[in-house]
């Protein structure tokens, strides 16, 4: 195994003979400089894993030399060691992209610590989280195995996403594949699971059921508003609970999380018919007899989302809440900065409501492009793209700035996604819907073992555009595809991020409230 290499610098190397020999005793490499131009002309010549670089030196000062070595090697992890505690050049320290400082005098424990918070630090998180998931392994199959309620599947979803996330740090290729292997059996049971309880969701009657999508609104937003709560209500279209959790430590800079609740997206889980039923407070059946002029069935012409803001009206007015409401769709940065820039007068409103494409349109742009495929090869890279997004994005920067006016947030999302590579075949007829994981039409054919069928869409409130139309949903990684042009169907869809059936992705979904920082 190839030793790690260090360079130490210091004025007064020699006083440090005791450390030095410590480490090579623990198996390191060190090599020396007294000044900082030597520690250049080393760096130069040779390649380190890690240097200790003395703050007070004759010639060149540890900052100066900090600056050349940055200049050379901007890879190399550098540890200042000083006598100053003062704010002024702790804040130029940090500011030039140390790696740690230490303040003298040092003893060896400290230097040892240091080496591997910077040097061993990914292989000692890997060996200790592969270690803590193997004790839990068993734990969540005996959760599979028990699991009689959402909540339950609430649950085991939160920590297979804990244990995806912590294997994005750690990179454990082996123990992460025994991860999926675990999250497909879930996935599995999840199906068979919603296969048997969701028409009993529906029914008034039953009591233990999940919140759904027609319920956030009368849940979570309106009790507030009677309250006379000024609410900004933040929806992020086709977000999954893993992105939320990935996004959620940049948020946590300006807000607490005052209440996470996830909750249950209807099906389909599709944007027609799960947004509709979030804005309006109704199944999709129900839109449509209430407001028929405000519903699309699968077949028709049209936008199936233009009319979210009078369906909240309605809502608002069901519930006798009369509240000044602002609606807005944001769908590049150029619509994020005029939010942002006209904040304080869309802020004169009770609600104000703002729904953010930019995942969903990942996600359709992963089936479009190429180069988006081979950005989001997977759901750590999925992850990856939608924190790059959201780092940078206006929304960030929106909510820093609701943060500093004290204005709660509500944030969700309709629903999520899962990554197909299974096909399913089904034949219908050319007024099938097009979505690849649910299907409505007359004329489906399909084996009844592989889907969700919905025979009577009323059950699932859901429309029947015909009198012998039929609802079926596809599970875990399978999507819908049509004998002719199989092999094209699979080879084009087969990898990418699709929406509209059933998994924890798609239905178990974020609903968290924050409020700002020292509110």
């Amino acid at each position: 195994m190839k030793k790690v290499q260090i360079l130490w610098t210091d004025d007064e190397i020699d006083l440090l003979k005791p450390h030095i020999l410590f480490l090579e005793s623990k198996g390191y490499s060190v090599s020396t400089a007294s000044n900082g131009a030597d520690a250049i002309e080393l760096v130069e010549r040779n390649t380190y894993d890690l240097i200790f670089l003395d703050e007070n030196m004759p010639g060149l000062s540890g900052l100066e030399t900090l600056n050349k070595i940055m200049e050379l090697k901007p890879g190399i992890p550098v540890v200042m060691i000083t006598k100053s505690e003062e704010e002024d050049f702790m804040d130029a320290a940090i500011g030039s992209k140390i790696a740690d400082y230490l303040i003298k005098p040092v003893n060896p424990n400290q230097i040892l610590l240091s080496i591997k918070k910077n040097i061993d630090n990914k292989k000692l998180i890997t060996s200790k989280t592969t270690s803590a998931y193997q004790s839990e392994f068993n734990k969540i199959g005996q959760q599979l195995g028990t699991a009689n309620c959402f909540n339950d599947w609430v649950e085991i979803y939160k920590k297979l996403i804990f244990w995806e996330l912590e294997f994005d740090v750690s990179q454990d290729s082996g123990m992460n594949d025994i991860l999926q292997m675990q999250k497909t059996e879930a996935e599995t049971e999840f199906a068979k699971f919603v296969r048997s309880n969701y028409l009993k969701w529906l029914d008034t009657k039953t009591v233990d059921k999940p919140l759904l999508s027609p319920g956030i609104f009368k849940l979570s937003v309106i009790p507030k508003l009677v309250k006379n709560e000024k609410i900004v209500f933040i929806l992020i279209d086709n977000l999954r609970y893993d992105q939320w959790r990935a996004m959620q430590p940049v948020v946590n800079e300006y807000y607490n999380t005052d209440e996470e609740k996830p909750y249950c997206s209807i099906l389909p889980t599709s944007t027609q018919y799960a947004r509709n039923s979030i804005f309006s407070g109704l199944m999709p059946l129900s839109i449509e007899k209430l407001h028929p002029k405000l519903w699309l069935n699968d077949y028709e012409e049209g936008g199936k989302n233009e009319h979210e803001e009078e369906l909240l009206q309605a809502q608002l007015l069901r519930s006798g809440v009369k509240a000044k409401l602002y609606y807005e769709k944001i769908y590049n940065s150029r619509m994020g900065s005029k939010i942002i820039d006209k904040l304080s007068n869309i802020l004169q409103n009770d609600l104000i409501v703002l729904v953010y494409n930019f995942v969903d349109m990942l996600s359709h742009a992963n089936t479009d492009m190429e180069m988006i495929r081979e950005l989001a090869v997977n759901d750590s890279a999925y992850r990856s793209l939608t924190l790059s997004w959201f780092q940078h994005s206006k929304l960030n920067e929106l909510l820093r700035k609701l943060s500093e006016q004290n204005i709660k947030v509500i944030l969700t999302t309709d629903h999520g996604t899962i990554r197909v590579s299974s096909p399913v075949k089904v034949v219908g007829d050319k007024d099938t819907s097009k979505n690849l994981r649910y299907k409505t039409g007359r004329n489906l054919s399909y084996n009844p073992k592989e889907v969700f069928e919905v025979a009577d869409p009323a059950k699932a409130y859901l429309p029947k555009p015909s009198v012998s139309s039929k609802y079926i949903f596809a599970f875990n990684n399978d999507f819908l595809a049509y004998p002719n042009n199989f092999n094209y169907y699979v080879k084009y869809y087969s990898n990418t991020y699709q929406h509209g059936g059933i998994s924890m992705g798609e239905m178990i979904l974020p609903l968290v409230t924050m409020v700002p920082k020292g509110f």
